[in-house]
């Protein structure tokens, strides 16, 4: 591995980018290190300035050009027993600790450290490097730079986002959709239950529903290669009721489904909202007045296998793997991909070592993505005919 890159990689670390506080000062370490080599970098902000994405272009302003792409925030460390300082890098044998080394700053600092090279290199189409914020809780941030770049750059082959997949290709993965639900009964004293509806038994209700549908989605799975090889869901979050004497009225509970790239999240709508419509029609019969309403709280595209698209191509030769990997957890890619852009996850790290305490990364795999980024300079200096 290159000092260039541990010593990026130890000043992106000691940036605490929580998805629910700021980017900037990473981004300035970034665009600052841009400024140093002579590439001039585009930040486009968020409404009140208090977030950025972030990108830049290496060589000719030409079309065929690949995109690395990395988000720079980073989940919580409250909770989490930590054996060192999750934001100040720690070197321990062949791995090092911090939070973001593997999920996903390890790959930014792989890109960082080789800039020089691709400055050196006699570029026919360009390198394009992006950082995004908020991946980690909507992928909604990278909406506005997506957007930018198509507006002021040539048109884009590949889009390669460095997610941790242990260098392998992945060129599909799930959705993701949160949705919050806000149910409203009739309250009452517990010993008249006919005078109200309880909302946390109406929660309950559409919950044990919910458990069944996922169930019916295992139970008529086909095979696949996603683990588990169906759309899932599960209650993450549940809160209702003012006393234990009391009828409640009121319960908000977090559903979180996890779509297969081909499955519809509108299907799954449509029989929930008929579903709603049944318990609240009985809740009706007994007291008028109860509500279940919903509202998305986040929407992550999954990314479907396009068999032969360039990113895909793409990742396959600089891998040198030949067949392609899918993945369960979702990212930007289904937000590049619903642009119009060819997408692959490929980056260092495993997936395992995300969002967890004493989260690592191996130098071998930050050594393995510098070779790999060579392999794209010597590819993006090739004339199309080569």
């Amino acid at each position: 591995m290159r000092q260039s890159t541990l010593a990026h990689l130890a000043k992106l670390v000691s940036f605490k980018t929580i998805s629910a506080d700021s980017n900037i000062e990473l981004i300035n370490y970034i665009n600052h290190v841009l400024e140093e080599h002579g590439v001039v970098g585009t930040v486009v902000p968020n409404s009140d300035g208090t977030k950025a994405n972030l990108y830049a272009t290496v060589g000719p302003l030409v079309s065929g050009g690949v995109a690395l792409s990395g988000h720079s925030d980073v989940v919580p460390v409250q909770g989490q027993k930590w054996s060192t300082d999750p934001f100040a890098l720690s070197k321990q044998g062949a791995r090092l600790y911090g939070r973001g080394t593997c999920d996903m700053k390890g790959f930014i600092a792989v890109c960082l450290s080789m800039l020089p090279d691709m400055l050196r290199a006699d570029l026919k189409r360009p390198i394009h490097l992006v950082i995004s914020y908020d991946e980690e809780t909507t992928c909604q941030g990278v909406v506005s730079a997506i957007q930018d770049m198509k507006l002021k750059l040539p048109p884009i082959k590949a889009v390669i986002i460095g997610e941790p997949t242990n260098m392998q290709p992945v060129t599909a993965h799930k959705g993701a959709y949160g949705y919050i639900f806000k149910v409203t009964g009739v309250a009452a004293h517990s010993s008249l239950p006919h005078l109200g509806v309880s909302a946390v038994s109406l929660a309950s209700q559409l919950i044990c529903w919910l458990d069944g549908l996922i169930i019916k989605n295992k139970l008529n799975a086909e095979p696949g290669p996603f683990i588990p090889n169906y759309s899932s869901g599960h209650v993450g979050l549940i809160n209702g009721g003012n006393a234990c004497n009391i009828l409640a009225d009121s319960c908000e509970f977090h559903w979180d489904l996890r779509t297969l790239p081909q499955d519809n999240y509108h299907d799954f709508l449509k029989v929930l909202d008929h579903k709603i419509d049944q318990i609240i029609k009985q809740a009706d019969n007994i007291v008028p007045g109860s509500r279940i309403e919903y509202r998305e709280d986040y929407g992550v595209p999954g990314l479907i296998d396009n068999i032969d698209s360039d990113a895909e191509l793409l990742a396959c030769r600089l891998s040198e793997i030949s067949q392609p990997n899918v993945a369960s957890f979702s990212s930007e890619a289904g937000v590049f991909q619903s642009a119009g852009l060819s997408c692959a996850l490929l980056g260092p790290g495993s997936i395992e070592q995300a969002h967890i305490a004493d989260e690592f990364i191996e130098i071998e795999q930050l050594s393995a993505c510098e070779a790999l980024l060579g392999r794209l300079i010597i590819e993006q200096c090739q004339n199309d005919s080569d």
